[in-house]
């Protein structure tokens, strides 16, 4: 009895350890977009029997959940030789030795496996993207080391989630989750630019990109402004385009006044205010976009007719 119980825990610290390894709080940023692209794609589930819903759910968020784990920890090992050399990250599970490459290595193949499995049960565009997106969900990883684009790759890595959800749903591309897919870009590539401003001198020290190392803090905060901005617009003309009326017009609002603070009043030399910050600001517009969506489909919009 003893004996199993000790099992169990080191079961249970192991899982936690792999958890903290891919950041999985961080899920909250891309799956309201998803969830809100595959409410839509499903017209509020107009017509379909609750299993059905459930099955496509539970394949939605299986797909969402293993994309991401094998994106993170395949970025841990990526990243794992520069971890260790910056202070702020040496403390990590690869560099600190909490968990063994092989596992992580083992990690990334059974989520991606996971991933391409939960697809084949989608549909078969869904299945026939599997494998391709996943490989492109691994190659941002690298982009740091060639270009200071890094951060809008991350973006649109990210913002794929949307369409994948409405693809999951429908079985074909549309404009609409594409809006959304840019929409999510340009605000995580944002966000990416100021959180990388805490790495700006040991960046340049290792001969890695970003846009604080090319361009420096003050000029890197005011691109990423310029993102943030732009998405704004693009979030204007989201709504314009498809008539998703006063629901839609307060979501902007709310994410302009989330922006104003970002840029204005948070400390970018304080790294734990930024963490914060940064966790919270994501889930809120996250969370703003789903619940905006989901109120337009309720209050009468409709997919039909949609491109």
């Amino acid at each position: 009895m003893i004996y199993r119980q000790i099992g169990k825990d080191i079961m249970l610290k192991k899982i936690l350890e792999f958890g903290h390894l891919v950041r999985f709080s961080h899920t909250l940023f891309a799956m309201p977009f998803a969830l809100a692209s595959m409410w839509v794609a499903a017209n509020g589930f107009e017509g379909m029997s609750f299993l059905e819903i459930l099955k496509i759910v539970l394949l939605i968020v299986g797909c969402m959940v293993t994309a991401r784990n094998g994106a993170m920890s395949f970025n841990r090992l990526a990243d794992a030789d520069f971890d260790a050399k910056n202070p702020r990250t040496a403390s990590r599970h690869l560099p600190a030795g909490k968990i063994k490459k092989k596992s992580v290595i083992a990690f990334v193949i059974v989520n991606g496996v996971l991933f391409i499995t939960f697809a084949y049960f989608l549909n078969f565009l869904a299945f026939a993207f599997a494998l391709p997106v996943f490989l492109l969900l691994l190659s941002y990883s690298f982009w740091k080391r060639f270009s200071f684009l890094c951060h809008w790759y991350l973006g649109f890595a990210i913002g794929m989630s949307p369409l994948g959800a409405w693809i999951a749903v429908r079985g074909e591309f549309s404009l609409f989750p594409i809006f959304m897919s840019i929409i999510l870009a340009l605000w995580m590539g944002g966000f990416d630019i100021i959180y990388a401003t805490q790495d700006e001198k040991i960046d340049k020290d290792m001969g890695l990109h970003s846009v604080p190392a090319k361009f420096g803090r003050v000029k890197a905060l005011r691109i990423a402004l310029a993102s943030h901005l732009l998405m704004l617009f693009v979030c204007a003309a989201f709504g314009y385009y498809y008539s998703l009326g006063i629901v839609w017009l307060v979501v902007v609002l709310l994410m302009t006044a989330s922006i104003i603070y970002i840029h204005l009043y948070r400390k970018t030399d304080d790294l734990d205010a930024m963490n914060r910050d940064f966790f919270l600001a994501n889930v809120l517009i996250s969370v703003l976009v789903m619940i905006g969506l989901i109120l337009w489909i309720t209050m009468g919009g409709t997919v039909y007719g949609l491109v």
